[in-house]
């Protein structure tokens, strides 16, 4: 899932911000102050339609998605629902458009791509306001998702003259040996609610610039940037049917696209489990699949790190937002020798987190889902009762605004032993577990011990333990004295059940090609 780069952070906030963007902090604390700019009367809810074949389809009568701000459980849209002709409406006109899209010179396509990027940047706090009343992340952290937007479709555009084949050497005279590299054809972008906007942008670049056709389906807690997105897609002037978009509720709509016959790629953000129920779903049609999903990133800190820059990094990289990153730190694992240190420097840290209005750029906001936070509470209370020490945090945060909504105080478990609920289930929310280690061996060992494998931080002056884990730890990224971050020229992957194919980056562009080999004859 997207990250955005994180600059130092002041001592009085976290900071979630775009590159080289800076951001105005309030005073630390807990605001009792929440103003959301959303009403819950149905006269008030926008209506957001669907877009397929170049029309935006749904009209106010018909079927909706409502769209709830988590920041106070509010419904204050409703996105047009497809039925299942819809659906098929999208796959079929995707398939009619793919062969002419395929057939522009990728410099026109990458045209297209830099115009929707264009008319994005203009509406940049548009967008980003919608991200935060629909998912709940900070503006700034809203902002910093629009500009990874931008840098998706362009990163992608621009390596429209880049795209490779080879040729390699005949074992006969007068002949030519050509990989040549064409698109999948339909495709299909299924996004999860953590990152609506950016994984669009992530998907579709490199979907469109290799000539593919795709069908959108985003995640139905989070449509509404979705079918904005779409209109920019229109008015940037893309032919009808290369981009299309559906919503709905529940697996109906996002089975259908997995098990048809007319999708020959599904791209997936979201869960292990919704993973493999798109896998089986695709068996029948042998469709090809890039899988990123969830993991559980242990934030490895031996006795000879930096402590004061570990404690920062692993504060980031658990809540920002509200813990909603599929690589964020799932648990801390400290060597004995230093966890007292270490553990009051964080607690001091974790008490300096503001919690409140997401549009007033305080430094959490709400999670984005009521069930997703019902389960959190549920691994708070089990880890609990099966010894595990809370520290801070557990609760709602006091007050009158936080009567409503998503929220939770940001949240740290001592004494978390390998057994408990906290340190084997992914937790994706604002509860850090923190457990002593006896060294690297140990971290190594809990670390590939388990069944999914799709980041890890490392903190350690021994090159030696270093170098070790880039050659063993079974994971798709290692941070390595680092924080959190995702640079788009790298590449975001998983091992083990964290997931199959990957993003970004030359290799994220690769996954949208596949190889047809030509023997060339001359005579």
């Amino acid at each position: 899932m997207p990250v955005r780069v994180f600059s130092r952070l002041p001592k009085n906030a976290l900071r979630f911000t775009a590159e080289n963007k800076p951001v105005q902090f309030l005073p630390s604390g807990i605001s009792n102050d929440l103003t959301i700019p959303m009403k819950s009367s149905t006269s008030k809810r926008k209506f957001y339609p669907c877009y397929i074949n170049g029309k935006r389809i749904g009209r106010p009568g018909g079927e909706r998605v409502p769209v709830s701000n988590p920041a106070n459980g509010e419904v204050f849209a409703e996105v047009a629902a497809c039925s299942p002709e819809q659906v098929q409406q999208a796959l079929e006109t995707s398939e009619a458009a793919q062969l002419k899209w395929q057939n522009l010179p990728a410099i026109r396509r990458a045209n297209y791509i830099m115009a929707i990027a264009e008319r994005l940047k203009a509406e940049r706090t548009h967008f980003a306001r919608l991200l935060v009343m629909e998912q709940g992340k900070p503006l700034a952290e809203a902002l910093g998702e629009v500009d990874d937007t931008i840098r998706y479709l362009s990163y992608n555009a621009e390596a429209a003259r880049r795209l490779e084949g080879n040729i390699y050497p005949s074992d006969e005279p007068n002949e030519q040996l050509w990989i040549h590299k064409v698109p999948f054809g339909v495709t299909v972008g299924l996004c999860a609610f953590n990152y609506p906007l950016a994984l669009i942008g992530r998907k579709l670049g490199p979907a469109l610039v290799t000539g593919n056709t795709m069908v959108l389906k985003p995640h139905e807690l989070t449509c509404v940037t979705a079918s904005e997105f779409c209109r920019l897609v229109d008015e940037a002037g893309l032919p009808p049917g290369v981009v299309n978009l559906v919503n709905g509720i529940g697996n109906g709509v996002g089975s259908q696209l997995v098990s048809s016959a007319i999708t020959k790629l599904v791209s997936v953000t979201g869960s292990i489990r919704a993973g493999q129920a798109i896998y089986a779903a695709a068996a029948p049609n042998i469709t090809a699949l890039s899988l990123e999903l969830g993991g559980k990133a242990p934030f490895i800190v031996l006795e000879d790190a930096n402590i004061d820059k570990a404690v920062e990094a692993a504060v980031v990289a658990r809540y920002a937002n509200c813990g909603q990153v599929c690589i964020c730190n799932e648990m801390v694992l400290v060597h004995e020798k230093i966890a007292d240190e270490f553990t009051a420097k964080l607690l001091k840290r974790v008490a300096r987190i503001k919690v409140g209005d997401p549009m007033k750029n305080i430094g959490m906001g709400p999670s984005t889902s009521a069930a997703g936070l019902a389960r959190v509470d549920d691994i708070v209370r089990k880890t609990v009762a099966e010894g595990a020490e809370l520290a801070c945090g557990g609760r709602r945060p006091v007050g009158k605004a936080f009567a409503k909504g998503n929220w939770y105080e940001p949240t740290v478990l001592l004494g978390v032993k390998r057994h408990m609920t906290a340190l084997q289930e992914e937790i994706f929310g604002p509860v850090l577990p923190i457990t002593k280690i006896s060294g690297y061996e140990e971290a190594l060992a809990i670390t590939n011990a388990r069944n999914d494998g799709l980041s890890a931080y490392l903190w350690t002056k021994d090159y030696r333990r270093f170098m070790h884990a880039i050659a063993n730890m079974q994971v798709g990224t290692i941070f390595i004295n680092k924080g959190i971050v995702g640079y788009i020229q790298g590449y975001h992957n998983g091992h083990k059940l964290s997931g199959l194919g990957g993003e970004d980056g030359v290799y994220g562009i690769e996954g949208f090609l596949q190889k047809r080999t030509i023997y060339l004859g001359c005579d």
